[in-house]
């Protein structure tokens, strides 16, 4: 998926209370993509009917869960009737305590996106002109600045969320055009009156998954491009290191029916123009597992992938706040359905299984810069020839920085569901820690990608020197249109040079995933 112009959108995203995929919410994000509200009346007759039954319990004085009572513990406390149209609004005001870095644009959309997809499911007991009000933020182009920090995924995302319920509201800051501005400045000026929250709005917008989800959306499309990214670099290693294809073989692979791993196997094979053949010619019989084992590391991400996306994209199309308002039945269902255990487990599998791959990465480049390991390359991959090669250090310090990398990822994937911790006077005794297990998993992610371009720089490299080296060899072309696809992002390092700029240039490509890999 390439970018777009933030203000030409490829196409448009319809809410309603169909199922949306998880790219729906990445192009969002991306800017390729603008949400819109669904005008069939049908839905927005559903959407209302779960507003006016509450309407109508208020009137016959019924007992109504963050209504007519405080939140949390306080669940025990009535409000009195004249002050239910101010209880949303110190839910908001008293969770304005986050703290952490601002999450990034693309990232606050896709949290915008799943809360505005979940409250469109009709269960939530919201109005339409709040779901209006979400869209207008989409098209004035208003963010909210929103904390990364605070949350422990159940009761939901209470006080990142507030921070969108505030700013609905006219409060705190937004990002317009990359810069901070107060929202009621942001808002008068696009031209939205704030919106004043009914009853029961402001726990609808924060009792929920939304910032957890949102971010797992970003991280599964993250992570499917990395395994095909780590798997064409895989193939570039192959070739630099005089590699063994049959490793690949599909009868080989035939007895071990892992779908994902096979797949994997299946792009190895079609990258080296594997044919079949399983002639020495004089090479190692076996590679070491960095390369041999390849297939069955990526492919534990490959086989998880698609039941990270159903767990990701059932709680994306999921009402998840708390009550759960059934107009039809008229009915208010008190549950737990803000709690996100599901997308905790997927993101600290994910972030373990992407560890995995930079830890792959890692071990053949320290393959492929040591002249013990790397059948005949120079040590460090240095290119330098003559007198000048005794000052040439070539690769040397990227290695040490791409193990930095990957030793910091490694360390990130300690489970953070398993730290759950009892809050709010035992209310919330157990609890998902989902949008700690999503940061981690992003940040897994962005160091991954790290090792991934030092790697792209490093194949690059070590197959110019194999070809030096080895006249005869020619490169599969599948493996020769990727060197020329990253054309002048990466030239040959002879002289040393620095190769922050090469990497800032690699990480660009990476996160806008710049290259077709695979079908």
């Amino acid at each position: 998926m390439q970018l777009n112009d933030l203000n030409q959108p490829a196409r448009t995203v319809r809410f309603d209370r169909e199922r949306l995929a998880l790219e729906d919410v990445v192009a969002i994000a991306r800017g390729a993509a603008q949400p819109v509200l669904s005008d069939d009346p049908a839905f927005r007759a559903a959407i209302a009917r779960g507003a006016d039954f509450l309407d109508r319990l208020l009137r016959e004085d019924g007992t109504i869960y963050g209504v007519t009572t405080g939140y949390g513990d306080s669940c025990t406390v009535p409000v009195p009737l004249s002050l239910v149209a101010e209880l949303p609004h110190h839910l908001y005001t008293y969770h304005g305590c986050g703290l952490g870095a601002f999450l990034t644009p693309a990232q606050t959309r896709a949290v915008m996106a799943a809360r505005l997809a979940s409250l469109s499911k009709g269960f939530s007991g919201v109005s339409v002109g709040l779901l209006e009000q979400i869209v207008r933020l989409f098209d004035a182009g208003l963010l909210p600045l929103i904390p990364s920090e605070g949350s422990v995924g159940a009761s939901g995302d209470l006080t990142p969320l507030s921070y969108l319920a505030a700013v609905l509201c006219g409060e705190r800051e937004v990002l317009r055009d990359g810069v901070q501005v107060p929202a009621a400045q942001a808002l008068r000026e696009a031209g939205i009156e704030p919106l004043r929250l009914r009853p029961k709005e402001g726990l609808a917008i924060m009792n929920g998954t939304a910032v957890m989800t949102g971010l797992a959306c970003l991280a599964w499309d993250r992570a499917d491009y990395l395994a095909r990214l780590t798997t064409r670099i895989t193939a570039l290693a192959s070739f630099a290191l005089d590699g063994n294809d049959h490793h690949f073989d599909e009868t080989l692979f035939s007895v071990k029916p892992h779908a994902g791993m096979q797949g994997v196997a299946a792009w190895l094979r079609q990258d080296l123009e594997y044919g079949g053949q399983l002639e020495r010619n004089g090479k190692r019989l076996q590679d070491r597992y960095s390369i041999r084992c390849a297939p069955h590391v990526i492919g534990v991400l490959a086989d998880a992938l698609p039941f990270f996306r159903t767990a990701i994209e059932n709680e994306l199309n999921s009402a998840n706040d708390n009550p759960i308002i059934d107009a039809e039945g008229e009915r208010v269902l008190h549950g737990g359905h803000f709690y996100g255990g599901h997308i905790a487990f997927a993101m600290d599998g994910m972030k373990n299984a992407v560890a995995n791959l930079a830890d792959l990465l890692d071990r053949q480049m320290a393959l492929l810069v040591d002249a013990r390991y790397n059948a005949g390359l120079p040590a460090n991959l240095s290119g330098m020839e003559g007198e000048r090669a005794a000052i040439s250090h070539g690769l040397k310090a990227l290695q040490i920085s791409a193990s930095a990398w990957t030793a910091e990822a490694l360390k990130l994937t300690m489970p953070a569901s398993v730290f759950s911790r009892s809050t709010e006077c035992h209310n919330q005794d157990k609890v998902s820690m989902g949008t700690i297990a999503a940061r981690d998993c992003l940040r897994v992610l962005e160091l991954t990608e790290q090792v991934a371009a030092a790697l792209l720089i490093t194949v690059r490299q070590g197959a110019w020197l194999r070809c030096r080296v080895d006249p005869a060899r020619t490169l599969p072309a599948p493996l020769a249109r990727m060197l020329e696809l990253l054309g002048d992002d990466v030239t040959p390092v002879t002289e040393d040079r620095r190769l922050d700029p090469d990497l800032h240039r690699l990480l660009a490509r990476i996160r806008d995933q710049a290259w077709s890999l695979y079908a």
